[in-house]
């Protein structure tokens, strides 16, 4: 399953012991059960001092685990902060997470 896949994908990325682990759009098509595992994983190997650069379009999830996010629209920086503070903003409430306060 793509889940598999995904998960295999990241297994065989440890195995270089890596500091920064590079993932883009790791949720990408998954089931929302294999998504909650992916996320998870992500948090557990960020927790175990690994750097985690994630490109994800599924903003809510990945806002909710960073430690520093960015918002890029049409090639330029439209937002940065906190994952808390742009999940707070109205802007990217309105834009991104359908005008939803969290």
């Amino acid at each position: 399953s793509g889940g598999e896949q995904q998960m295999l994908a990241i297994g065989r990325a440890m195995m270089g012991l890596p500091r920064l682990l590079l993932l883009d759009e790791p949720s990408l098509g998954l089931a929302p059960l294999v998504v909650k595992n992916i996320f998870e994983v992500i948090t557990l190997l960020n927790q175990q001092g690994i750097t985690v650069l994630l490109v994800e379009q599924n903003a809510k999830r990945a806002l909710s685990l960073a430690d520093r996010a960015y918002v890029i629209e049409q090639g330029r920086v439209a937002s940065s902060g906190s994952g808390e503070e742009l999940l707070k903003s109205p802007v990217v409430q309105q834009a991104y997470l359908g005008g939803q306060a969290f």
